[in-house]
């Protein structure tokens, strides 16, 4: 077992099975929910379902990224126990938590000048980001020393491809993603919006697909162009929904259909709290690795 801790923050969407199978150390965000506020902890305490049911009625919801006290809190104790720490980080693009973790790592290293501490930016987000802490296991797993796997997921993070798409465009309106006049012509028109993460780790809207049926198709058609040996992909594949699992597993099957050469069947998780707190109910998100993301 490789002498360092291997840690990510809540916002890699996988299941806390999935987390302790894998020795992968989590630490949680936070969400208000109609003014109150809870840890992001995997929906141990708010289900998933009860969430979105929640939002798609009118719940109120914010968010907050793990600040450098929380951090200095989290990584302490590792330190102490004598252990070195990779931490990959939730996109710099979309939060501030990779700020405040290198903030953290400053002030630690000046009380534990022995110890390493790595602080990763995943420029991913959801469980695109949990598929890249589930490869850094594997390495680790290998036999990979800490100063080797740095090195590595540096190198090959931006080869996580990350696609979402959604059917229900009312929380990218109230986040001021997609305008109000946008908004209702997509609903009349069923558009789904189609978007990936660029290589600065941002969301960035690509094509405007009217109907579910097929957006499903044009997901899956971006991994036969994008990801490493085409049809030939011998990956693992993630998925992420928000409260729309049967549109995450149409997503699964047609995925399976093609890629007969996968690692594994598709493992289809929820997307948490925090990020789902502004994508809301309707969301489904493809993560796999590809071609290096170039823009």
């Amino acid at each position: 077992m490789a002498d360092y801790i291997l840690s990510c923050c809540s916002t890699a969407d996988l299941t806390e099975e999935h987390f302790e199978k894998r020795n992968i150390s989590y630490i949680c965000f936070h969400f208000m929910l109609d003014g109150k506020q809870y840890n992001d902890d995997l929906g141990k305490t708010i289900p998933f379902d009860e969430f979105y049911k929640a939002m798609a009625n009118g719940a109120e919801t914010s968010t907050s990224q793990v600040n450098v006290d929380e951090y200095i809190e989290y990584f302490t104790p590792f330190l102490e126990a004598g252990k070195d720490i990779i931490h990959v980080s939730l996109s710099s693009g979309i939060s501030g938590t990779f700020n405040s973790a290198n903030i953290a790592k400053t002030e630690l290293q000046e009380k534990y000048p022995d110890r390493k501490i790595y602080i990763v930016d995943s420029l991913g987000a959801s469980a695109g980001y949990g598929l890249l802490v589930d490869k850094m296991a594997d390495l680790r797993d290998e036999g990979m020393g800490i100063d080797e796997l740095y090195n590595w997921v540096e190198n090959n993070k931006l080869n996580l491809h990350h696609w979402f798409f959604s059917t229900d465009l009312t929380f990218f309106v109230k986040g001021g993603r997609v305008s109000k006049v946008s908004g209702w012509f997509g609903t009349v028109l069923k558009i789904c919006p189609l978007l990936d993460m660029d290589n600065n780790g941002k969301l960035i809207p690509r094509f405007k697909i009217r109907e579910k049926k097929r957006v499903i198709v044009e997901i899956v058609n971006k991994m036969e162009q994008f990801a490493q040996g085409g049809l030939d992909y011998n990956g693992k594949c993630f998925i992420s929904n928000s409260g729309c699992y049967e549109d995450a597993r149409a997503v699964a099957d047609l995925v399976e259909q093609r890629f007969k050469k996968l690692d594994g069947k598709v493992q289809i998780t929820s997307v948490g709290t925090t990020i789902g707190s502004h994508t809301g109910p309707g969301t489904v998100a493809l993560f796999f690795w590809g071609s290096e993301r170039k823009e």
